[in-house]
C-alpha cells in the first residue's frame, strides 16, 4: 500500500496522521508512506522525527477579518493555493499513492484536491466536534469522512458519507507505562505535574504556572515538566526573576517543546493543559486527571464543550481563561495532586471515556474504500 498524508499547521493535524501511519506500519509493514505538509511548519521537524518521507508545500491560511491588509493577503494566499495545489499534484504523480488521507489544517486542502483530480480516493478525519474549515471544502468529494464525534455530522453540507472512529492515539501514548517513564525521567515518587498550552504557547497559562512552579523549586512539593512553547522563550526568565534557576532546580524540567510526550504523559499524576481534541483524546486513554484551560479562541467555542465532557464526568477540572488567575491555578492543582482518592476517582473517570481503538477503526476505512477500486 502506498498512503500520502496531508495535516499540518498545529500537533492536533499532525498527531492524528502519525498515529494512523504508525498503525498502518504495524499491519503492513511494507507500506509506503508520504507526508505532505507546509514548509517552515512544525510538520517538517516532526514527521522525520517518527521516521516517515515529508515534502513540503507553501500554503497559508485566510485572512477572515476584511481590513485593506486583510484582503491583500488573502490574495496572496489565493495565489499560494494555486501554485501548491500543482506542486503537490506533481508529488502525487511522482509518488503514485493508491490512497491520500487528509487530517486539517489548509495544508491538507491543495493536496486532497489534487488527488481527487487525478482519480486517487481520498479519506477526511475531522477531530473535533467543530470541524475546520479546510475539511468542511473537501468533505463533499471526499470518498469517507472519519469523525471523531458524532455532534460534527451536523456542521457539514451537502452529501457526506460518515464513519465515526474516534481519535487515533499514537502507539507509543498506549504502550507507555508509568514506572518506566519515570525512570527515563529521573523522577521520584513526588507528585508530577505536566503542563503545556500548545506547541506555540499560551502567554497567560505560562503567566499563571509561574508561581506554583517557583514555589515547587523552593519547596520540592511537586516534580514539573512544563512547555512553555514557541512564544514563551522569555518564561525562564520570569522564573528567575521569581528567585528560581530553572536549569539547576533538580525537580523542573523547564522546555520549549516537549518531544517526549509519551514518556511525560505516562509520568505524569496531573496534566495543565488547553482542551483540544488530541490532547483529551491521549489523557483519557493514558487516564490522567487533568486542570483544563480552553482556548477561547476558537471557533464555536469548541474546547470548551471539550472540557466540559470531562468535567461532567468528574475526569477533569475546568478552569475558562477569563476567569484565570495564579491563585485560582495554583488552588486547583494542589487540590487535586494532593487527593489520592479523587486522583484515583478521575482516572477512572477519564480512562471510561477512552476510545483506544480509532487507529484501527480509520485503517479498517482505508482498507474498505480501496477494496471498492477497479
Amino acid at each position: 500500500m502506498k498512503i500520502i498524508f496531508a495535516g499540518g499547521g498545529t500537533a492536533g493535524h499532525i498527531n492524528p496522521a502519525l498515529a494512523i501511519a504508525g498503525y498502518v506500519r504495524e499491519k503492513q509493514p511494507d507500506a509506503e508512506i508520504l507526508y505532505i505538509g507546509c514548509k517552515g511548519g512544525m510538520e517538517e521537524r516532526l514527521v522525520p522525527q517518527a521516521g516517515y518521507e515529508f515534502k513540503g508545500i507553501i500554503v497559508q491560511g485566510f485572512r477572515r477579518k476584511l481590513t485593506p491588509k486583510g484582503i491583500a493577503e488573502n490574495i496572496v494566499t489565493v495565489k499560494k493555493a494555486i501554485s501548491a495545489e500543482i506542486d503537490a499534484k506533481t508529488i502525487i504523480k511522482e509518488f503514485k499513492p493508491d490512497i491520500c488521507v487528509g487530517t486539517g489544517g489548509y495544508v491538507s486542502g491543495p493536496v486532497l484536491r489534487a488527488a481527487a483530480k487525478l482519480g486517487i480516493p481520498t479519506i477526511i478525519h475531522e477531530q473535533n466536534a467543530f470541524p475546520g474549515i479546510t475539511n468542511k471544502m473537501l468533505a463533499k468529494k471526499a470518498d469517507r469522512v472519519m469523525l471523531a464525534m458524532p455532534a460534527a455530522k451536523k456542521h457539514f453540507k451537502g452529501k457526506c458519507r460518515f464513519v465515526e472512529t474516534g481519535n487515533p492515539v499514537r502507539g507509543e501514548i498506549l504502550t507507555a507505562d508509568r514506572e518506566s517513564a519515570r525512570k527515563e525521567l529521573g523522577l521520584d515518587e513526588r507528585p508530577v505535574i505536566l503542563s503545556f498550552g500548545g506547541s506555540l504557547g499560551a502567554r497567560i497559562i505560562n503567566e499563571s504556572l509561574a508561581d506554583i512552579i517557583a514555589r515547587s523549586a523552593k519547596d520540592g512539593k511537586y516534580q514539573h515538566i512544563h512547555a512553555y512553547g514557541q512564544y514563551g522563550k522569555w518564561f525562564p526568565d520570569l522564573l528567575r526573576e521569581k528567585g528560581v534557576d530553572p536549569d539547576s532546580a533538580e525537580n523542573l524540567d523547564i522546555r520549549e517543546y516537549i518531544n517526549n510526550m509519551p514518556v511525560c504523559l505516562a509520568a505524569a499524576d496531573v496534566v495543565v493543559a488547553r482542551a483540544g481534541a488530541i490532547t483529551l483524546s491521549e489523557i483519557q486513554v493514558k487516564g490522567k486527571p487533568s486542570v483544563l484551560i480552553p482556548s477561547p479562541n476558537v471557533a464555536e467555542n469548541h474546547q470548551y464543550h471539550n472540557a466540559m465532557s470531562l468535567v461532567e464526568k468528574n475526569a477533569a477540572v475546568m478552569i475558562e481563561e477569563k476567569d484565570l488567575t495564579p491563585e485560582k491555578l495554583t488552588e486547583a492543582i494542589d487540590q487535586l495532586a494532593s487527593d489520592p482518592e479523587k486522583l484515583k476517582e478521575y482516572s477512572q473517570n477519564a480512562k471510561k471515556m477512552a476510545v483506544d481503538d480509532a487507529a484501527k477503526r480509520i485503517y479498517s476505512v482505508m482498507i474498505e474504500v480501496l477494496s471498492k477500486q477497479p
